[in-house]
């Protein structure tokens, strides 16, 4: 029934999936999973759909890989992960796996330690009204946690900014 009315609805407004499609890509870019799963909720053809991807994708509007690689780029800027993280961040948006693994492996052989002692020091600025060294560290680590670091990382961060502290 819902699915009549969409078509109805459709019908009554004509616009192409191209448009719709463009007009679902102007406010931010979009991977072409997510653009073919919103034209499909428009109740397009898998012909318009497949057209569609085809041209914006031919136009430069669609493209995985610029799009993992941009989101690589602000997250880590922004708000530093783990590769991890940003691998599934990046598999909620429907960027195919071997996309995700060409982007994360081209990054700096130390950008995932970096990333994590920047984290591991504002942490501990944050935390410096703990006196406890302990109780400090134990949350610091928490933090990196939830950002995706693995144990060994964030041991070698904390090291770092602990060591930077005493000098």
């Amino acid at each position: 029934m819902a699915q009549k009315k969409q078509k109805e609805d459709r019908k009554k407004t004509t616009v192409s999936a191209y448009d719709a499609a463009l007009k679902f890509l102007t406010p931010k870019a979009r991977t072409v999973r997510e653009v073919e799963l919103k034209l499909d909720e428009g109740c397009y053809s898998e012909g318009e759909i497949m057209m569609t991807v085809e041209r914006l994708t031919e136009a430069g509007l669609l493209d995985d890989r610029k799009y993992a690689s941009d989101f690589v780029e602000s997250r880590l800027s922004t708000k530093p992960v783990s590769k991890f993280r940003l691998s599934e961040q990046l598999r909620a948006h429907f960027v195919p796996r071997e996309v995700i693994d060409s982007v994360l492996d081209s990054l700096a052989d130390g950008t995932e330690s970096e990333n994590a002692v920047k984290v591991a020091e504002k942490f501990m600025r944050q935390f410096e009204s703990i006196d406890d060294e302990e109780e400090r560290t134990k949350r610091v680590y928490a933090r990196l946690r939830t950002r995706g670091y693995d144990h060994d990382t964030i041991t070698e961060a904390i090291r770092a900014c602990t060591e930077d502290r005493g000098r």
